[in-house]
This record gives C-alpha cells, structure tokens and sequence, in this order.
C-alpha cells in the first residue's frame, strides 16, 4: 500500500510542478494552465478517496 501512496505523491508533485511552470510561461488562465489545475485537482481528490475517507460517515 505505502508503494501505490508514493506513487501517487510523486504524480501530485509532478504535475504540480507542471502547472507551476506553464502558468509562469502562459498565465494563470491560459487554457492548459486550467487543464493542468484540472488534473491536478483530480490527483488530490482521488489521493484523498483512497488514503484518507475512513467510510464512518464524516
């Protein structure tokens, strides 16, 4: 399990390495610049479904 947990913390930090980079060249509200915080978004989220929702109704 902690191997599929690093796993997703290394794509969290490159993809926000990503974005960091694209909105300093493009801008904030460039087009990828929102796809990138898209995905990122989703990477948090589904980090957060799997490692952190306990299931007891919180």
């Amino acid at each position: 399990m902690m191997a599929k947990k690093d796993e997703f913390l290394e794509q969290i930090e490159l993809k926000r390495n990503e974005l960091i980079k694209v909105v300093a060249e493009d801008g904030l509200n460039s087009n990828i610049a929102v796809e990138y915080s898209q995905q990122l978004d989703q990477l948090l989220n589904k980090y957060d479904e799997l490692f952190y929702k306990t299931g007891s109704g919180f």
